[in-house]
């Protein structure tokens, strides 16, 4: 996956998934597929099909984006300082493929504390 240059990922993703996965950009809150999913079963980078978080670690957050308080296993993500529009945050990049996925933050109302808000656009869901 390494090897995919920017031409090449710009033919296997719609726009929408290009400028998210891609150029960093961000779906509108509240707008993404998968918010309100709640069946059973395994969420995966639409890039590239790395299995990224169970369903069972999916809560409400609130906040308009699919929300998860940890990753599927350590070969799951990437994580970087993002200090980009003046904002301190940690960006969550699919360790395969390193596609931007979203970001994480510590303020999620679970055990974990975790809270990784991810673009719906970045996952593919496959039922159990």
């Amino acid at each position: 996956m390494k090897n995919i240059n920017e031409n090449e990922w710009k033919k296997r993703l719609t726009k929408e998934e290009y400028k998210i996965l891609r150029e960093k950009e961000t779906e509108g809150a509240f707008t993404g597929k998968y918010l309100h999913n709640k069946e059973i079963g395994m969420y995966a980078c639409v890039a590239c099909g790395n299995k990224l978080f169970s369903s069972d670690t999916k809560f409400d957050s609130g906040t308009g984006w699919p929300s998860f308080d940890d990753v599927s296993s350590n070969k799951a993500v990437e994580l970087k300082r993002d200090n980009s529009y003046e904002m301190h945050r940690i960006e969550v990049i699919c360790k395969k493929c390193k596609s931007h996925l979203g970001h994480l933050f510590y303020d999620g109302f679970t055990k974990t504390r975790k809270r990784y808000c991810i673009n719906s656009v970045c996952l593919d869901f496959k039922k159990k």
